[in-house]
């Protein structure tokens, strides 16, 4: 075996330990999924079914959509849904960190707690509720669209200078 390929079954067994812990079995459809979400975090389902189809083309969409219901559910994987946007996944969780999401190509990073300690915003009056998590999403321009616009200025307004 390769310096690569033992690397590779190195993170298979780490996926595969990561679906154990939270009492799930391992399956490849389950191993596909988390290996997706590793590679390109903030996936939505059908990005997800889409990059392991080729893997593992006798998958369905209902599949991936259920094995990220069982991660969700599981504590493996985070559904975040941005307004205007499909449900995301990512293997980020426990730390309630926010995202920055662009208005323009719809890229989501990751961004720390805006206090530093769970829940970062606690609310003038909780009407009674004991909160435990907020959710902030911080929109605004990725600086790849901001470079674009400075550098292409009527992307911005595709109508401009039509007559």
């Amino acid at each position: 075996m390769t310096h690569t390929g033992l690397k590779e079954a190195g993170a298979t067994e780490s996926l595969a330990a990561d679906i154990r812990a939270v009492g799930l079995k391992v399956t490849e459809p389950r191993l596909a999924v988390l290996r997706a979400l590793t590679v390109a975090p903030h996936s939505s389902a059908d990005r997800l079914f889409a990059s392991i189809s080729v893997e593992l083309p006798n998958t369905s969409r209902q599949a991936v959509y259920g094995v990220l219901y069982a991660f969700t559910e599981g504590g493996l994987v985070r559904k975040i849904e941005p307004a205007g946007s499909a449900a995301l996944f990512e293997r980020r969780v426990g730390d309630n960190h926010h995202h920055l999401v662009c208005t323009r190509c719809s890229a989501v990073h990751d961004v720390d707690c805006a206090v530093g300690s769970a829940p970062c915003l606690v609310p003038e009056n909780t009407s009674g509720f004991a909160v435990h998590a907020a959710e902030v999403t911080y929109w605004g321009l990725c600086p790849a669209c901001q470079t674009e616009l400075a550098t292409f200025p009527s992307l911005d307004n595709p109508t401009q200078g039509v007559s």
